[in-house]
């Protein structure tokens, strides 16, 4: 069944952009794939509902590219681009945190979408596991909206990253109990967050029905 454009959230963008859109979606190679790219780059950094879809669209405009003339034009302007911006993510970070959280859930929801014969992205892996590791920092585990984007970030990749790289896992979580445990000054929130991710990896990235019962009642009061 296709996605209709409402379910890429593209109606959010004018009527020219959208139609480049639509078309980059259909017909990939009739459209200018490094303007595709930048605009939905700039999007994801602006839009935190639409950074959390926009791995759809670039995983369709990829396959999309195949199919036609066997093409990797987007995903090369992609990659460019996300690595660009991950040179300056300090900076991004520091500027805004809006645009800094929106990189970080636009890159994993790549990670997530995109694979080339089946695998996960390599050249993803490791801006990945950086900022990743960078949200378990101290400065960022006291801001809850950082906590908040790590740990779903891990509910979405970290069985698949952990495939790829177990030890950077293994560092992350350690980071991760050391901020539970000794970070001052956390909020509840953080601090419950923070416990459930532990639990939920420790059970193989799945909770108990019971433990799933008790976080969730927790976040939902």
């Amino acid at each position: 069944m296709e996605n209709s454009s409402e379910d890429y959230r593209i109606q959010s963008f004018d009527v020219d952009t959208q139609k480049l859109l639509k078309t980059a979606l259909k017909d990939p190679s009739s459209v200018d794939l490094e303007m595709v790219s930048n605009i939905i780059v700039d999007q994801s950094l602006k839009d935190p509902l639409f950074s959390k879809e926009a791995g759809r669209i670039c995983y369709t405009i990829v396959q999309g590219e195949a199919k036609q003339n066997n093409g990797t034009v987007f995903r090369r302007h992609l990659l460019n681009r996300l690595q660009q911006e991950f040179k300056e993510r300090e900076e991004m970070r520091k500027r805004s945190l809006q645009e800094w959280v929106g990189y970080v859930t636009f890159i994993c929801n790549v990670f997530d979408y995109l694979k080339v014969n089946n695998m996960s992205m390599v050249a993803l892996v490791l801006p990945v596991y950086e900022c990743l590791m960078r949200l378990a920092e101290p400065d960022a585990l006291l801001n809850e909206e950082e906590v908040d984007c790590l740990v779903l970030q891990l509910h979405r990749i970290g069985e698949q990253l952990e495939k790829v790289n177990s030890q950077r896992m293994d560092e992350l979580f350690f980071l991760l109990r050391d901020g539970f445990l000794l970070q001052e000054g956390l909020t509840s929130m953080a601090r419950l967050l923070l416990l459930e991710i532990l639990e939920f990896r420790a059970g193989g990235w799945m909770l108990s029905s019971t433990a799933h019962k008790y976080y969730y009642s927790e976040i939902a009061d």
